[in-house]
């Protein structure tokens, strides 16, 4: 090995990215916000591993979307020849969850899960390769009252989490039999204008002509918007469906456009498809998404059963939140410096004293002067700093300087040091 080499500086993969933890404390706002909410809903909580068998995806994303032709990281497993995915999306690993271990046996289920999918995408703004997703399944609801029930979750977790100025975007794009009528007229049409068509088009037509209408080609715009339309093609049942959902998000007051060319990427969506867009993020605009896939549980090997959900991109989000000012802290209550023998050998059983009774402590390490600690001190971002020599832990007491803001630095003992830390809190 040359000394270049063992030199090299080792860097990110493109697409993945690090976290620092100057960024972390929003991060975990919007997650722990994200858990309370959802559990107002009576949603619980479920984890599935990364890497799912490569086939779970072909048959329930779609053979023929772009998650499944060109973006999933898959691969054979040199030890046993199996064929792996790392999970591009999180519904279908949750549906292989819920018929491998029977989670409707005993009634409906409301689900939901968090972590990182991995799609080969151009990276950009709120889009990585390695990215975070919420996601919310429930099970047994055949209604639209569930479907009404998401929508609405997702409308208090904005609130909830400082963010305005989203636009819900709703459409039916029926069952079935109705799309399969449909794509038959869209073929049609758009056969009669293959010379706009672009190569993504082109390539779509017959395999899946209703993801043309999602297109953003400017060229292709108005002869799109001149396409059939699905809603004109449901029958009494969908529209029906629709119907309901749309009553009861004008009884909670939640505003909604109606968009009959949004068809959502993946192939087990049916009747109700959503989603939240803003205009803050540039192209990257959608921050979460969903609908209803009554068939894909069958799909995949369990009993019949209808089933809603929906993900949210937790990048976006958390640009969003930048966007609107949302701010968010972990400093410690105090960091707790220590000049002498005496103090040092204290200082540990000070700071977990403290710690038991709730506070958050950071012990200074690494000695040094009593100027250079409280500048550590001053860094830290600690609301006091506590100073502990040798003196102090004679007459069994410690100073307490406030760092942040006015106040004067005083002497207090263990008891009175808990009072004062917790009431300023």
């Amino acid at each position: 090995m040359t000394q270049q080499t063992k030199n090299t500086k080792f860097q990110s993969i493109k697409g993945f990215y690090d976290i620092l933890p100057e960024m972390t404390p929003l991060w975990q706002k919007l997650e722990d916000t994200s858990r309370l909410v959802l559990g107002q809903y009576g949603y619980r909580n479920i984890r599935m591993p990364i890497v799912e068998p490569t086939d779970l995806f072909i048959r329930s994303v779609g053979e023929h979307t772009d998650i499944v032709e060109k973006e999933m990281y898959s691969w054979e497993d040199a030890l046993n020849g199996d064929k792996l995915t790392l999970r591009p999306e999180g519904t279908a690993g949750c549906v292989r969850a819920v018929v491998e271990h029977s989670l409707t046996y005993n009634g409906p289920q409301r689900l939901w899960y968090t972590g990182p999918m991995f799609r080969h995408e151009n990276v950009q703004k709120g889009r990585q390769r390695q990215f975070h997703q919420i996601g919310v399944e429930a099970f047994g609801f055949d209604g639209p009252d569930v479907d009404a029930e998401q929508i609405i979750l997702l409308a208090r977790l904005w609130r909830a989490l400082g963010i305005a100025d989203v636009e819900l975007q709703l459409n039916s794009i029926g069952d079935a039999d109705e799309r399969t009528e449909f794509r038959k007229s869209l073929i049609a049409y758009f056969e009669q204008y293959a010379e706009l068509l672009d190569e993504d088009a082109k390539r779509r037509l017959h395999s899946n002509p209703l993801r043309i209408l999602d297109s953003k080609n400017p060229r292709m715009q108005e002869m799109i918007e001149g396409a059939p339309k699905l809603i004109d093609h449901l029958g009494d049942e969908t529209r029906a469906h629709f119907t309901g959902l749309c009553n009861r998000l004008d009884a909670v007051g939640i505003p909604y456009k109606l968009n009959p060319r949004l068809v959502r990427g993946l192939d087990y969506y049916n009747r109700t498809v959503f989603e939240w867009v803003t205009t803050k993020l540039g192209s990257q605009g959608t921050i979460a998404g969903g609908g209803r896939y009554d068939s894909l549980v069958a799909r995949l090997g369990g009993d019949a059963t209808p089933a809603c959900g929906f993900g949210i991109g937790l990048e976006r989000v958390f640009l969003l939140m930048q966007e609107y000012g949302v701010t968010a802290e972990s400093s410690p209550d105090a960091y707790l410096v220590n000049v002498g023998e005496l103090a040092e050998a204290a200082s540990a059983k000070i700071a977990e004293s403290l710690r038991d009774a709730g506070l958050s402590i950071v012990t200074h390490a690494g000695g040094g002067s009593f100027k250079s600690q409280m500048k550590k001190a001053d860094r830290s971002g600690a609301r006091f700093a506590l100073i502990l020599g040798d003196d102090e832990v004679q007459a069994n007491q410690i100073a307490v300087k406030p760092m942040l803001g006015a106040g004067e630095q005083v002497n207090v003992d263990l008891v009175q040091l808990i009072t004062l830390l917790k009431a300023e809190k």
